[in-house]
């Protein structure tokens, strides 16, 4: 009996870094609100700065990508797709974790976000993981987001809700 053949990664094909009006397009069609970004900063996820984080992976399992929303988008994106008022949003931001709801909302926020990603001649990715902000954060995760160089850096603002920032990393 012949063992299964091992394939190696296919690094070869790009991640499509996505244009700001991919990212904005994206979020206001989903959450069903006027979304503006502006450029900001980069941010790196840390014990003094919580955010949520999703990482993306290509059909071999490799880690490609990762998006991390600060706290304040997280629990806005979150409740804006669970349809909860802001003030649940705002709660959640002063508690510094996101209950179920706006949990469940940004898991999905983060699973459609994937859409972005694929375009033709670039590697196809899918959502590997998520963790909202509030629960534990995979280390590697975590210093994925430190990574300088191909990725997009936005101040987000979801109408009716607020503001928060996004980082957009390609490893």
């Amino acid at each position: 009996m012949s063992q299964p053949v091992m394939k190696a990664p296919d690094q070869a094909q790009p991640v499509h870094l996505p244009a700001p009006k991919e990212i904005r397009d994206l979020l206001g069609d989903l959450l069903d609100r006027d979304v503006t970004l502006k450029p900001g900063p980069p941010f790196a996820v840390n014990a003094h700065y919580p955010a949520s984080i999703a990482q993306f992976v290509d059909d071999s399992l490799v880690v490609r990508a990762v998006v991390a929303f600060d706290l304040p988008l997280s629990a806005h994106a979150g409740a804006a797709l669970a349809l909860v008022p802001s003030s649940g949003a705002e709660q959640a931001i002063e508690d510094g974790a996101l209950p179920g709801t706006m949990a469940e909302g940004l898991a999905e926020v983060f699973n459609v976000f994937s859409a972005v990603f694929n375009v033709e001649g670039a590697a196809h990715l899918r959502l590997y993981s998520a963790q909202t902000a509030g629960q534990e954060l995979p280390v590697d995760a975590r210093i994925r987001t430190q990574i300088l160089g191909r990725r997009a850096d936005f101040h987000v603002d979801v109408a009716g809700y607020g503001s928060g920032r996004v980082a957009v990393v390609l490893t």
